[in-house]
């Protein structure tokens, strides 16, 4: 919920302060989401979708909005701009090594090269 008001021109930006800190369990991650219903009405969504909460942060919530429809948005006091998702995280020891396992065919082709 936002802990502040803020307008929202076309095409812009605003962190948006939640007023709600919490403590993400370690082998956690909180995963900051759009509303669904907020982008579609009106184009407003997470800048930074996801947005990445780790388990060792302690400060308080602030998501990043981004205007994507035509008209200005206001967002007001109490209104749901966002949603939280806690999940477990992998997280496997990093090995250096000086050359990488040949992979199923794909290579190092990029974006679009898997044939989608």
């Amino acid at each position: 919920m936002a802990a502040e008001g803020a307008c929202l021109e076309p095409g812009a930006r605003a962190a948006v302060p939640t007023g709600i800190a919490i403590a993400i369990p370690e082998g956690h991650a909180g995963l900051v989401l759009p509303r669904s219903g907020l982008a579609r009405k009106v184009g407003v969504t997470v800048a930074n979708a996801p947005g990445l909460i780790d388990a060792g942060y302690r400060g308080e919530l602030i998501v990043l909005l981004v205007n994507l429809g035509p008209d200005a948005h206001d967002i007001d006091v109490g209104d749901r701009i966002a949603q939280l998702v806690v999940t477990p995280i992998a997280a496997p020891p990093i090995e250096l090594v000086d050359e990488l396992p040949p992979s199923d065919g794909r290579g190092e082709g990029g974006f679009g090269s898997s044939g989608s």
